[in-house]
């Protein structure tokens, strides 16, 4: 190795011709393969047994994502302005190529099961604009009058009525997103507010706003760690020279992406900012290296300079690349796709900035020059390194108080067990953004005025048995299990099902009388209601909530959050009605977006403690390989664990979750976090070598590595304090979190590390 990047010396302008030429290309690559995914489907594994089961539900009842548009007029929606607006706006709707004409609903196209002497009739509520106030009154009086419509289709204020238009999956695109909110806005008029919301609409957002957030988040990261490099440094030579390294590996990751057309996820807009902070470091330990020996040997040339450096830290370079990839890599574990792709490519790049710190950054040494020498007083360099005093004092404190290393690190550990155990984990997009953003304000408008734009779908199967959702017992239960959701949680603003529909038809058969709103105990009863109904409306609605044969019924539930607390308490309600519906031979199971959100959250957690495991346990194996002692490996991995401890901890006490950005944590803090460990156990044993002195063998690495532990954790702190500035709140707890883990990884490292290395008297037992 070292003789082929000697080789690649003689040749620096074509090793960074090579290099610049192949980012171009991969440049253009990203530029016209790129694309942004934010459909929550396309997360997650298809093959998994709860997605297959949901899919095949969707398709039974026709489940689809709604797009919320509610229309809001202060003094009541009642009057011919406002519901003219509504009948325009649902109809330009049903034009649109990506949603079918009967998947919009509204109180325009809303079905209103009336009795009449004859029976049963059903009819719109209206089909012209009703102009009179008399005509205006009798409307107002039948939307009250049906509770099937009254708080779900129309607020209970009577200020705000609601448009939901459905649509199937693959045909959302920004063009539709923009399009919707331009009709929405063209169509509002002075005292008609339009608010938009929905899943889809969310998904649309996220889309728009992620690719703007990382154009926002390189420049300034770019600016910062220029800015700590150059007086890290001391060169602004060598600065550009590191930032080229992290730049053409960014670029080379994102261009692979591209490549094998994988698509850009909200969390693989992090990529930069982690390259970019991640790839400096051994540009800092190279430089730091460069400087002391340009310092002691100012005569040197270019070449002597460069090969002892190349000579002392090659392996070091490729050791810590290898395991910080493999910290990212262990994301592979993970059953969700943006965290999967996350770690590939993010590993894939930190092995290209080793590949550009061993080739580009001595090829432009090579060109550019050396940095200056800085004078030095070689009586201060006896006891340990150059211009090592703080180093050598810092380094002989640490050993003489080693208790209150070890004392301190268990108290550390103590705390974060307790906080770790308040970890919880969440899916909800809508919370991905701002509490004051638009979106979130619109959301939360629509859930003070109705039952919420979050939904949860329970599949009731009979397991073939026909008929069996026509009979009283079990639609009583049905409708029981239905009023206990509804009126024990707050986070649930309306369910709905087959039963609605029987107790809607059971009191308007007789005479509107409030008594008859209940299931019928005839099963003939409810089987001629049915029929009437298919007779005289539209029995495409009944296709929702029941199938054909009446063996499988879907149960829909309105939440007010689109969180896994909010979806799990729903559940633990309806699971108290296991039994009962298993004693009729009925099945409980779920589908829709919201349960898949649910299943979602269960793939972060498993995918995570995988991931932290495999990932420990590998870079333990590597450590006890590199330094051939399995003793050193266990000692390398402990400032990682203990990061990896307290930032679950912190997580735990401040209640900031485990999501898909989250996720990512221990692995960042593992794969980064290692780097330091590295770099002064090489040191530490390249010194103990030299020395029979324990104590000059720690204060020499303390001095050396230590120095370049302390840039290197300055800039990528300052990095990833970047992420501060981040549009989404979980971005911006990543960037916080792993600020911390850095500060503890290089604290761990110089501290409890050092201790252990010292009290271990490996590399001196001979001695």
């Amino acid at each position: 190795m070292e003789k082929l990047l000697n080789k690649l010396l003689k040749t620096p302008w074509i090793t960074m011709l090579f290099v610049v030429v192949i980012s171009v290309v991969f440049f253009m690559v990203m530029k016209k393969n790129s694309r942004m995914e934010t459909d929550l489907d396309k997360y997650m594994p298809q093959n998994h047994p709860a997605f297959i089961y949901s899919n095949q539900a969707e398709e039974w009842f026709n489940i689809k994502d709604g797009i919320i548009i509610a229309l809001e007029n202060k003094n009541g929606i009642f009057n011919s302005e406002t519901l003219d607006t509504l009948k325009q706006l649902t109809k330009h709707l049903q034009k649109f190529k990506e949603i079918n004409k009967d998947d919009v609903t509204s109180l325009y196209t809303a079905d209103n099961i009336v009795g009449t002497e004859d029976g049963m009739d059903v009819k719109r509520f209206f089909k012209r604009v009703p102009k009179s106030e008399k005509k205006l009154q009798e409307l107002k009086t039948n939307v009250e009058n049906n509770e099937m419509i009254f708080g779900r289709l129309v607020s209970d204020d009577e200020t705000v009525t609601v448009i939901i238009a459905e649509i199937g999956d693959g045909v959302f695109t920004q063009e539709f997103y923009n399009e919707i909110l331009n009709v929405a806005k063209n169509s509002e008029t002075k005292d008609t507010k339009i608010y938009v919301a929905g899943r889809p609409i969310v998904e649309g957002t996220m889309a728009l706003l992620g690719p703007a957030d990382m154009k926002k988040m390189v420049p300034i990261v770019l600016l910062v760690i220029f800015i700590v490099l150059f007086i890290t440094l001391r060169s602004f030579k060598g600065t550009l020279i590191t930032l080229g390294v992290v730049f053409f590996s960014t670029i080379w990751a994102f261009g692979l992406m591209a490549a094998v057309n994988i698509p850009i996820y909200a969390v693989s807009t992090m990529i930069p900012v982690m390259l970019i902070a991640i790839g400096v470091a051994d540009g800092i330990h190279l430089y730091t290296h460069l400087h002391t020996f340009v310092d002691h040997n100012p005569n040197a040339s270019k070449k002597e300079a460069v090969t002892d450096m190349l000579k002392h830290l090659w392996k070091p370079v490729v050791m810590t690349s290898v395991t910080t990839a493999v910290g990212f890599i262990s994301l592979l574990t993970s059953q969700v796709y943006p965290v999967k792709y996350f770690g590939i490519f993010t590993a894939f790049g930190v092995m290209m900035a080793m590949v550009f710190s061993l080739v580009f950054l001595p090829a432009g040494i090579m060109i550019f020059g050396l940095p200056k020498a800085k004078k030095i007083n070689m009586d201060e360099d006896k006891g340990g390194s150059s211009h090592s005093k703080t180093a050598n004092s810092f380094a002989a404190w640490i050993i003489k108080h080693k208790y209150v290393s070890i004392l301190g690190t268990a108290a550390v550990i103590i705390f974060s067990l307790i906080g770790m155990q308040e970890i919880w984990i969440n899916s909800s997009f809508l919370e991905k953004f701002e509490k004051n953003s638009e979106i979130v304000q619109t959301d939360k408008f629509i859930n003070e005025h109705f039952g919420g734009t979050s939904t949860l779908n329970l599949i009731l199967d009979s397991k073939g048995k026909k008929d069996m959702f026509k009979e009283p017992e079990v639609l009583k239960l049905v409708n029981k299990m239905q009023k206990d959701v509804d009126n024990q949680l707050q986070v649930v603003g309306n369910t709905f099902s087959l039963a609605d529909y029987i107790n809607r038809m059971n009191k308007v058969m007789n005479a509107d009388n409030e008594a008859y709103n209940t299931i019928p105990d005839d099963k003939n009863m409810i089987a001629q209601y049915l029929l009437l109904y298919e007779m005289s409306g539209d029995p495409e609605n009944l296709n929702k909530v029941v199938d054909y044969d009446y063996e499988k019924l879907n149960v829909t539930f309105q939440l007010k959050s689109d969180n896994s607390k909010a979806i799990n308490s729903a559940l633990d309600v309806i699971h108290t009605y296991k039994d009962d519906f298993n004693k009729l031979g009925i099945e409980l199971n779920y589908a829709g977006s919201g349960y898949k959100g649910l299943v979602f959250t269960d793939l972060i957690l498993e995918g995570q403690i995988k991931s932290l495991i495999l990932s420990l346990i590998t870079i333990i194996v590597l450590l006890s390989l590199m330094f051939k002692s399995v003793k050193i490996g266990l000692i390398g991995s402990v400032p990682i664990i203990i990061t990896a401890l307290i930032s679950f901890g912190i997580m735990g006490f401040l209640g900031i979750p485990l999501n898909t950005t989250t996720a990512l944590l221990s692995s960042i803090a593992i794969g980064i976090g290692i780097d330091y460990a590295v770099h002064f156990l090489e040191q530490y044993r390249h010194n103990a070598t030299n020395t029979d002195n324990k104590m000059i063998a720690a204060q020499k690495t303390m001095a050396h590595s230590g120095k370049a532990i302390i840039f290197n954790a300055i800039v990528v702190i300052a990095g990833f304090m970047v992420l501060l500035f981040s549009v989404f709140p979980p971005n911006r707890e990543l960037g916080a979190l792993v600020s911390l883990n850095m500060f503890t990884s290089f604290v761990g490292t110089l501290t409890i590390m050092l201790v252990l290395l010292y009290q271990s008297n490996i590399y001196f037992k001979k001695k």
